[in-house]
């Protein structure tokens, strides 16, 4: 973990297009590879890169007490201040800042995790109560441009708050393209851990509670009621299976993408046309991407309504699931 490390304090998350393992013992030729690699520009916050280090080392540090594994942690929670935009945003990669990755990534619960790193740091929380005092009214401040940012991008819809996209132009603010299959829309599932993060602030502002509860609301209008996704056996099929939406009674389902406007669920595949059901798209990506699931679950049924009773308890109670 050490030597993966980068220069500016992030990790990578793939090394030659191979993800990194940290189970793997590295012969003495990679670890030089590794080391020589440490200038790399390719550090980043997706697919739990930089925060999982971050965590692991903290608390391998309080079992060892080696001042390294420390220096390391701190050193990764200044990349994460130093990533941050001004306007409380995190990009994908940094300093890397091309293609889609400059923009404010949701995408994968990636800005999430940072704040949530962040916000541990500024609490002492969850073992954070090692890292370097210095740190803590930095982490405080960026959790707060974090939450800012998240209240700024929520997108209005007919002039009612509804949920957010997967990214969103660091500079607009607005939903954003990213990887073909991926356009400007709203997200069914990253919405979820967005509210959670919001959920878990300390006397909530009216802004904050008001968040919540319209992306609650969102959720709730868009879910597919009577629906379930199931891979179904098929032995003509490359992978054996087919990836199907089917009624089911009893079941909830939610889409990955719902177009901006009409609040319509969108399948999209390598094209970057957006078809209405996930049959129409090709099927490497209706089998290798997750279009649809019971993301908002728990949330909608356990989470939210303990939040409610605690904050809002005046608020209309939720359907339940």
């Amino acid at each position: 973990m050490l030597v993966y490390q980068r220069t500016v304090g992030g990790w990578p998350k793939m090394v030659n297009d191979v993800k990194v393992k940290y189970d793997h013992p590295l012969t003495a030729a990679e670890r030089a590879a590794a080391r020589a690699a440490t200038p790399k520009s390719d550090a980043t916050i997706d697919n739990e890169a930089t925060t999982r280090e971050i965590r692991y080392l903290v608390a391998t540090f309080r079992s060892t007490q080696n001042l390294a594994y420390r220096a390391a942690a701190e050193k990764g929670i200044r990349y994460l201040l130093q990533m941050q935009y001004p306007n409380g945003g995190f990009p994908q990669y940094y300093p890397d800042l091309s293609s889609y990755r400059h923009q404010i990534t949701y995408n994968d619960d990636a800005m999430v995790r940072a704040l949530l790193v962040l916000r541990d740091v500024a609490r002492g929380a969850n073992g954070f109560s090692v890292v370097d005092a210095a740190l803590l009214e930095p982490a405080k401040q960026a959790v707060a441009r974090g939450i800012d940012c998240i209240l700024k991008t929520q997108y209005v819809q007919n002039g009612q708050l509804t949920a957010w996209c997967a990214q969103h132009d660091e500079k607009t603010l607005l939903p954003a393209k990213a990887r073909a299959f991926e356009l400007a829309s709203l997200s069914g599932m990253e919405t979820v851990n967005i509210v959670r993060f919001l959920m878990d602030t300390e006397n909530p502002t009216p802004a904050i509670k008001k968040s919540i509860e319209a992306a609650v609301t969102w959720l709730q209008a868009v879910q597919l009621t009577g629906y379930t996704i199931k891979d179904v056996p098929n032995p003509k099929l490359p992978k054996g299976y087919d990836r199907v939406i089917v009624p089911e009674a009893g079941s909830t389902i939610w889409a990955r993408f719902y177009d901006l406007t009409t609040n319509q669920p969108l399948y999209v595949g390598r094209d970057s046309r957006p078809y209405p059901a996930l049959a129409d798209i090709e099927y490497e990506r209706r089998t290798g991407y997750a279009y649809a699931g019971t993301w908002p679950e728990k949330l909608l049924s356990r989470d939210y309504p303990r939040w409610q009773q605690k904050w809002n308890p005046a608020a209309p109670a939720a359907p339940k699931q």
